[in-house]
């Protein structure tokens, strides 16, 4: 069992300013979780720097020409892990889990058509060493998504 890095409610609160909006200035920051600037830049990168979050720009796939996304359920022959690896060196791979249950592996990936889709699950997916199988679930519209949890 791992243990959690210990996040004070001042790092919350800076958590929760930063998932409603990653562009709030350190001056801003600083106004709202009582700190100074120089204190709230310390535990920004602090937060960052041990893995508790990051601040990067979400990007709508289809407003970048990925018009196909897609979950794939993956099932291995033999150790997890190395398919996992495999998975994570893909450009069209953007989330890996590894999970318990019926499959082995979850991994979202995305493409700019359903050729390109094709491709990335028959030359690239399906060819690595131990899977097994997989199960393709293309998404039709995204109804939610959201990054503003964890914190409060």
């Amino acid at each position: 069992m791992t243990s959690e890095p210990p996040i004070d409610d001042v790092s919350r609160a800076i958590v929760e300013v930063l998932q409603a909006d990653g562009r709030t200035s350190y001056a801003a920051l600083s106004q709202q979780v009582g700190l100074s600037e120089a204190a709230v830049r310390q535990r920004v990168q602090r937060l960052v720097a041990d893995g508790v979050m990051q601040v990067v720009a979400v990007t709508n796939p289809m407003q970048m020409g990925f018009h196909r996304q897609a979950m794939v359920a993956i099932t291995v022959r033999g150790p997890v892990p190395p398919v996992a690896e495999a998975l994570v060196g893909l450009d069209a791979v953007i989330y890996v889990v590894l999970v318990a249950g019926g499959f082995d592996i979850l991994c979202e990936v995305v493409a700019r058509n359903d050729d390109e889709l094709l491709d990335l699950l028959s030359s690239r997916i399906r060819t690595i060493p131990g899977v097994e199988s997989t199960q393709t679930l293309t998404y039709l519209k995204l109804a939610k998504q959201t990054y503003a949890w964890g914190a409060g």
